[in-house]
């Protein structure tokens, strides 16, 4: 989709840049192929993903290393939603005064871009780790323990969704490496294997 002709007014310098967005249905395509992701608010909410200060943001970026980081930002007057906020490693709190809690969404990004962009690391560059896995790779290992959840009743209780967005929290609330996603979604999938055999011995041999 081409840039409207308000968007290239307002964007002095930087057109070029508006031929370069990527648009996408869903926040989970958006940020599917980033390792770290960063949501941002100005509230502090309970049970919310690692919490960030701004001041925080280049010791936070360093401890990632070379992973790209996705900064996600909502609208202005209803900021990110709870499963978006729960899809997020961290989540950074705005400085805002308390009489106006909310910020305007451009200065807000040229605010955290600025700060992130500003760090540079110094000293002897660490050895590479081991790869981050993408957001894809973690929403695909939390949608195989949704099934093993499921199958073993865990959501009796009737509240599936606030409970995956709490595992979802819990799992994704940092950075994770591909080693440790294989693992996650090896130790599901036994659950389910396991399942399966109990209930073909229970149901015994079948008749010809």
């Amino acid at each position: 989709m081409a840039p409207d002709a308000d968007s290239i007014r307002l964007a002095v310098g930087a057109a070029d840049l508006l031929e370069t967005i990527a648009r996408f249905p869903t926040l989970s395509a958006a940020v599917a192929e980033f390792p770290v992701v960063v949501t941002t608010s100005s509230f502090r909410g309970r049970g919310r993903a690692r919490l960030l200060e701004l001041s925080q943001i280049p010791p936070f970026l360093a401890e990632a290393g070379p992973a790209g980081t996705a900064f996600v930002f909502g609208p202005e007057r209803s900021g990110l939603t709870e499963d978006e906020l729960a899809r997020a490693s961290a989540c950074l709190r705005l400085p805002t005064a308390p009489a106006f809690p909310t910020m305007n969404l451009s200065h807000a990004v040229a605010l955290v871009l600025g700060v992130a962009t500003a760090f540079t690391a110094t000293g002897n560059p660490a050895p590479d780790p081991e790869p981050w896995a993408p957001a894809a790779e973690i929403e695909g290992a939390l949608g195989h323990w949704d099934r093993a959840l499921e199958a073993i009743g865990f959501y009796d209780t009737g509240h599936r969704d606030r409970s995956l967005r709490d595992w979802r929290r819990l799992v994704a609330g940092r950075p994770m490496s591909l080693r440790e996603v294989k693992i996650l979604r090896g130790v599901a999938n036994r659950v389910l294997v396991a399942l399966r055999i109990r209930g073909e011995r229970e149901r015994g041999p079948r008749g010809d």
